[in-house]
């Protein structure tokens, strides 16, 4: 009861270092010991999160090797763990959307600070992508491609980024800016970026 009461003030207390130490404490009862121990009502919740965990730091390796010691049982039917297993399918898929929709249906109010940390991590990949692909987008079109639900979010994150807001609109990017004036992007390579970047557009959307 203690570690479990640990692991999840941790998790309050947005402790990354505290909660794998505790998780890995826990697992010793949850697996080794589970024999000789009656079941913890929070096991699955805080093995969810274990998963979750290793989900939002791509340790996507040790999620699959984890996942493997629970019984078939629990992945296709329990609610804690289910949640992240979907999680990871959207990831593989590249359905972003279902990602960010999924947040509206945690299992546990604990779940919320690992998948912020993993829709930060998509923005990131997605505003990555818009950088390569554009020289400028429209505010209203980054909002949308970036699952904002408000223009101030957005605001903030651009300034994060720093991306120009324009007078027409239209955010430029600093990466763009700090090219030099004859630097020139070979137009087969352009057009790979721009084709990628719109086959993962058609999976967002």
């Amino acid at each position: 009861d203690i570690l479990e009461i640990g692991a999840q003030w941790s998790i309050l207390c947005k402790d990354i270092p505290s909660f794998e130490r505790y998780m890995a404490q826990l697992k010793c009862y949850y697996f080794d010991y589970k024999e000789q121990l009656p079941e913890s009502a929070y096991m699955h919740q805080l093995l969810g999160l274990n998963l979750l965990f290793l989900l939002s730091q791509n340790r996507v390796a040790e999620f699959h090797t984890e996942l493997e010691r629970l019984p078939a049982k629990d992945i296709q039917t329990n609610v804690y763990i289910k949640h992240p297993v979907s999680l990871e399918q959207y990831l593989m898929e590249g359905s972003y959307n279902k990602v960010f929709l999924a947040k509206g249906n945690i299992p546990a109010e604990s779940y919320t600070f690992f998948i912020d940390i993993l829709l930060d991590t998509i923005r990131d990949e997605i505003a990555g992508c818009i950088e390569k692909a554009y020289e400028k987008i429209l505010f209203a079109e980054a909002t949308r491609i970036l699952f904002f639900n408000t223009p101030k979010k957005m605001t903030d994150y651009a300034k994060k980024r720093g991306w120009v807001l324009g007078p027409n609109n239209y955010y430029s990017f600093a990466s763009q800016q700090q090219k030099p004036e004859d630097t020139t992007i070979p137009s087969t390579e352009l057009a790979k970026q721009v084709i990628e970047y719109a086959r993962q557009l058609e999976m967002i959307v």
